[in-house]
């Protein structure tokens, strides 16, 4: 950040702003995450990654205080900017982005929400992304998506398919440790509701954390 303003680079230091959001978000700060948001996309240059992901993250804020209407606005927004982007020269570069996130990132927000609409989401970005259960291209993406599927699939009740999809993504080895924190909830929710699978996917839970995640997208 120093070296940005030094540099008077409004980019950087949006980025900065972005990723400082993400994590007070993580940390349950969500109205916080909603400024810092806030003031990335202020500084944000027109077209630039860094103005769809500030508005991603700003969603995901909205969502996890219950905002649906700013929710739903940012969703749209972010695939209206997606949708006006080219395909990038390296999707897989986390400063670019990538519009192909735009699915993945709508289904994490929506299930965040409670909406019923993020299971239509996660299948898709399943379906595309591991076809014949290939999963090489994007596994951090792939099992993410059936994290947001089973905490979905959790809110309407489908407890047995929860626990598999969750069990899925932990078992793949690819949840990064920043997002521990979202299969948790999903144990959680089941431990909750004290089905038979719950303890099975405690274990796998704590097994997942004495992991070492790849790097790899």
């Amino acid at each position: 950040m120093t070296l940005a303003q030094h540099a008077d680079n409004s980019e950087i230091q949006a980025w900065c702003f972005e990723t400082d959001a993400w994590r007070v978000l993580t940390d349950g700060d969500y109205s916080r995450a909603v400024e810092l948001s806030a003031t990335s996309h202020q500084l944000a240059p027109t077209g630039s990654s860094v103005e769809i992901q500030s508005l991603a993250q700003q969603g995901r804020a909205f969502a996890r205080l219950g905002y649906s209407t700013e929710t739903y606005a940012a969703i749209d927004r972010v695939q209206e900017l997606s949708a006006a982007m080219g395909t990038p020269n390296r999707p897989e570069h986390h400063f670019q982005y990538d519009p192909a996130k735009s699915l993945a990132y709508a289904a994490t927000t929506l299930a965040w929400l409670g909406d019923p609409a993020a299971e239509a989401y996660a299948r898709e970005v399943i379906s595309r992304l591991s076809p014949s259960e290939d999963v090489s291209k994007w596994p951090r993406r792939v099992a993410s998506a059936n994290i947001d599927l089973a905490l979905s699939l959790v809110a309407t009740n489908r407890l047995d398919e929860a626990c598999d999809s969750a069990q899925r993504a932990m078992l793949s080895g690819r949840v990064a440790p920043s997002n521990h924190w979202r299969a948790l909830e999903v144990v959680k929710a089941v431990e909750v509701r004290k089905i038979s699978d719950a303890r099975d996917l405690r274990e796998v839970y704590e097994g997942m954390r004495l992991q070492i995640a790849p790097s790899s997208d």
